[in-house]
């Protein structure tokens, strides 16, 4: 019968999973070599086997030499699909998989439901790290498959890595994603090794991934088996053209303790840098978790909040869910006093640095008034500790140089002309870069 040869040639262009699901319940009801009429047991059912199998049907005609014959799809009678219900019941009973699932599917563990790229919160500290991986998640390759994410405590890295894994699983289903810690790698490795598996281990990660995501890769220092054992896969990865995204502590050359070929591989795409965010940023991750937390923060709040946190996110986070406990406690809304109080908490008390603050501890220092620091004077004793002060409001707070120069008197350009010969001097004179140094460390206590 034309059909039953027609599928025998479909057996080896097509998947079990396909031929099993999307074939065989068809039934043939006429064939000749004018035409073949196939009915599906529902309408859905056809228009699926048109869109999608309609032309290698066509093909295996051509290819038994019966291109001029004709298919007709019809919806079959309850009879027909009581039949192949008998038929599905009879067969394995393993989950059946839709058209183009992969049999190894992805292994995604212990995804943050918010983490996903709407929560989060892009600044110039973060830009291309978010770019980067929105990029990956899309299979969008110009600025490269592989992506390693260098970022601090508290700054996103693992945000960004579990919105990748989000946007894959969601909109791309069909794609082999392995998200996993280092750690965990290396256990699951040590495990197979005990198990005399590691054959099952490789096939898992060198033929049936996709996308590989891991996090924490400074944990492999010293862990010289599970390094040349990662090294190995992406190789593998890379030379196929797969996707593939590290996070660490540090960079690559920073690591110690690491293998040269694992440091070259992690190394051979786009590293990027995930900054402390800025205090724009800092007020836009504020008022985002204020809101998935039903608050409200009015502006004097958000400041606070953004002047006195800086950068670890998760401290952010903590602060905004101690507010939320306190103020559902003491049922009212949150407020100053109570943030000061959460913040005491957290970092301990501290004082919120600006140009004033500073230019008066220099003062002090320095043994000069502060009459004298906002005078027109430019005698060295009095000028030095002037240019200091800017210098270091320039670099430990967020004001503009206009608003710095107001504390000291004296427009933009001041400013700019004493950081640069701060800088300067630093760079050229040990004596200065270590009187600056200490002072630096004193003003932060």
């Amino acid at each position: 019968m034309l059909w039953n040869e027609v599928k025998e040639i479909l057996k080896h262009k097509l998947p079990e999973a396909v031929q099993h699901l999307w074939i065989e319940p068809l039934t043939c009801i006429k064939a000749d070599d004018n035409q073949i009429e196939l009915a599906c047991p529902d309408k859905f059912f056809c228009l699926w086997v048109k869109e999608n199998y309609l032309k290698i049907i066509e093909e295996s005609l051509v290819q038994l030499g019966k291109a001029s014959a004709k298919i007709n799809f019809s919806i079959s009678s309850p009879a027909l699909n009581e039949s192949r219900g008998r038929l599905l019941q009879g067969g394995t009973r393993e989950q059946l998989r839709l058209p183009a699932i992969p049999e190894v599917n992805s292994n995604v563990r212990n995804l943050h439901p918010r983490y996903v790229f709407e929560e989060f919160m892009v600044g110039d500290s973060n830009l291309l790290a978010h770019s980067a991986c929105q990029a990956i998640a899309s299979g969008d390759t110009t600025l490269g498959p592989s992506l390693y994410i260098n970022a601090g405590t508290g700054l996103g890295k693992s945000h960004l890595t579990h919105a990748v894994a989000h946007s894959i699983v969601n909109n791309f289903p069909g794609t082999r994603l392995h998200y996993l810690t280092a750690p965990q790698f290396s256990s699951e490795m040590v495990s197979r090794i005990r198990s005399n598996s590691m054959d099952v281990f490789k096939d898992k990660y060198h033929n049936h991934c996709d996308v590989l995501l891991i996090e924490d890769v400074q944990s492999l220092t010293g862990k010289v088996k599970t390094q040349e054992e990662l090294n190995e896969l992406l190789d593998v990865l890379m030379k196929t053209g797969k996707r593939i995204i590290l996070t660490g502590s540090t960079s690559p050359r920073e690591l110690s303790n690491i293998d040269d070929g694992f440091r070259s591989r992690m190394s051979a795409g786009l590293i990027s840098t995930i900054n402390p965010p800025d205090l724009m940023t800092s007020r836009l991750i504020i008022k985002r978790k204020a809101v998935n937390c039903n608050l409200l923060f009015d502006d004097e709040l958000v400041e606070y909040l953004a002047q006195c946190i800086r950068g670890d996110i998760r401290k952010l986070e903590s602060a905004i869910v101690g507010l939320k406990a306190k103020s559902s406690l003491l049922k009212k809304n949150p407020d100053l006093a109570m943030a000061k109080e959460i913040v005491a908490e957290i970092i301990g008390n501290t004082h919120e640095l600006s140009a004033e603050l500073i230019r008066d501890f220099i003062a002090h220092q320095f043994k000069v008034s502060i009459q004298d620091m906002r005078s027109k004077s430019r005698k060295k004793m009095i000028a030095f500790p002037r240019q200091v002060s800017m210098y270091l409001a320039r670099k430990y707070t967020e004001q503009g140089l206009a608003e710095i120069g107001k504390a000291f008197n004296r427009d933009h350009s001041t400013v700019l002309h004493s950081v640069r010969v701060i800088s300067d001097a630093i760079s050229r004179n040990g004596s200065i870069r270590g009187q600056v140094k200490l002072l630096a460390e004193k003003l932060k206590k």
